[in-house]
């Protein structure tokens, strides 16, 4: 004796066997109308409708509040207003004005943005603000640089092919001949609509105008709503509606969730300091709330004020022990402050568990060699290559074992290993500089040259390129270009003080002429 078509699927919709689930829903919908459930408003057909709706949108969600990539065209296109000339410590198109104490760029390094690379990979802190289109798409679109995607549209499904994915027949609701003001008086069945309008379509229009309706229909009391049509003006780009809607659902019902949404509008206005004080005030009210806390390490992080992150991350460990995201990021900071027996404790942490991937065995290897643990250094690199799933993940693997090879004098090693990050990834701006510099040392200068105009041009927001350039150039007699290239440095790095010794001399000679 099998289940009842309705009760199994609802018993896949549980076990997220989403493809199962709508496949008895349409069998049950091919089946004529049938009567009305007992205990219950709705008929079997409707209940069958309304589970598939979800069934179809669990497959393609993506959470809102993570999703927060920011695309070429809305950095270019954008018309909100903000001021140009932020006050220091008050922006995050001015990340290098946060006083943060954190190690240097001469230590960590840093993104096009100019922000610290953080120790863990997030949408946000890929979107750098680029001022102009040609720098928007110069450099790759990889962990290490500020590329931001094509669009970000390109983070969600494109209208119209979820459905090709999930149902090969065509449309499962033609939301062009919908009722919108029909399902927006059934607040169960509209809210389920209006997810799968949201997150399977993508068709923004739509979902505001039904969550409009319903909204309404609830006589503005129903917060849930009022969130839904900030999330549809906050993809729409009316970031100022968006607010005004989540901060009415916030006074209506206090809910974790609206807090996030509003911090992101409060981050994408480029106004850190009104979403920290929104973060500590969320945590007046919900003490010890890990992603309100995470929140303020990320914002703290991107404004370069790292040691106030770190003091976060270290709160959300005492809420939440087994947090990725802040244990990662402790080790990252204890790392590059010159600490790796310290970080080599969090990653080891990260390994017990269950994190078993190429990045974290990278670090291990690079921990183990700075802390003078040799005999583990090369198998976590060995690791770390075999588990690199795409030739820029090898091309890391390669660029390290090659500074450990620098490390133990062996430069045929180190060319070689440099090399081989070349061949993974040939925008590797980072090994064409070192290649340069072993070249150098063995007096092919022109080679170097070109490596390092490679490298300088691929990644502006590094000084050590440019300084390298003012280096050469000086050496064999060429002081204007080794002057031009000594202001680049001073101005990608403002405390580099061999930059400042080299601008002195030079100086010195131009006054002599």
């Amino acid at each position: 004796m099998g289940l009842e078509p309705l009760f199994q699927a609802w018993s896949y919709f549980r076990r997220r066997k989403f493809r199962e689930c709508a496949d008895v829903c349409s069998q049950l919908l091919e089946r004529p109308p049938g009567e009305q459930e007992l205990d219950s408003e709705y008929t079997v057909f409707q209940a069958a409708w309304n589970l598939k709706t979800r069934a179809l949108t669990e497959m393609v969600y993506v959470d809102e509040i993570d999703m927060d990539q920011e695309g070429i065209a809305e950095i270019i296109l954008d018309e909100n207003a903000i001021a140009q000339v932020a006050r220091p410590g008050t922006s995050l198109k001015l990340p290098g004005t946060g006083q943060g104490g954190g190690p240097s760029p001469a230590v960590r390094p840093v993104t096009q943005s100019g922000r610290p690379i953080t120790g863990f990979v997030r949408p946000s802190t890929q979107s750098g603000r680029p001022s102009t289109m040609e720098q928007a798409i110069r450099t790759p679109r990889t962990a290490l640089t500020a590329r931001p995607i094509t669009s970000a549209s390109g983070g969600y499904v494109r209208p119209g092919t979820a459905s090709m994915i999930t149902n090969p027949d065509g449309p499962f609701i033609n939301l062009s001949r919908l009722n919108l003001t029909k399902y927006a008086q059934k607040p169960k069945l509209a809210k389920a609509l209006f997810e799968y309008i949201f997150h399977h379509e993508n068709d923004i229009k739509n979902a505001l105008d039904l969550a409009a309706l319903a909204t309404e229909y609830a006589q503005f009391k129903d917060w849930w709503w009022k969130v839904q049509i900030g999330k549809c003006y906050y993809r729409l780009g009316l970031y100022r509606e968006a607010e005004k809607q989540f901060k009415s659902a916030l006074k209506q019902q206090d809910m974790v969730d609206t807090i996030l949404y509003l911090a992101k509008v409060y981050l994408r206005l480029d106004q850190p300091v009104t979403a920290l004080n929104l973060f500590k005030q969320g945590l007046e009210r919900f003490p010890g709330e890990v992603t309100l806390i995470c929140g303020i390490a990320r914002i703290y992080e991107e404004m370069n004020n790292i040691s106030s992150a770190a003091e976060y991350y270290k709160d959300v460990l005492k809420q939440d022990n087994t947090h990725v995201e802040a244990i990662a990021c402790i080790g990252s900071n204890h790392f590059y402050s010159d600490q790796p027996e310290i970080a080599l404790r969090f990653y080891r942490r990260l390994l017990q568990m269950g994190v078993y991937n190429c990045q974290l065995f990278n670090n291990l290897g690079l921990c183990c060699f700075y802390a003078q643990q040799y005999d583990m250094t090369l198998s976590s690199f060995e690791r770390a290559l075999f588990l690199a799933e795409n030739e820029e993940e090898t091309a890391d693997v390669w660029y390290n074992l090659g500074h450990v090879a620098v490390g133990i004098g062996d430069l045929n090693l180190a060319y070689q290993c440099f090399k081989l990050t070349l061949v993974n990834n040939n925008d590797y701006a980072e090994a064409y500089n070192n290649l340069a510099v072993l070249e150098m040392r063995k007096g092919h200068t022109e080679q170097a040259r070109a490596l390092l105009q490679t490298a300088s041009s691929l990644a502006p927001h590094m000084y050590e390129p440019h300084f390298n350039v003012a280096i050469l150039s000086e050496k064999v007699g060429d002081l204007q270009r080794s002057y031009t290239a000594a202001q680049k440095s001073e101005e990608a790095f403002p405390g580099h003080v061999d930059t400042q010794q080299l601008m002195k001399q030079l100086k010195e000679h131009f006054a002599m002429l």
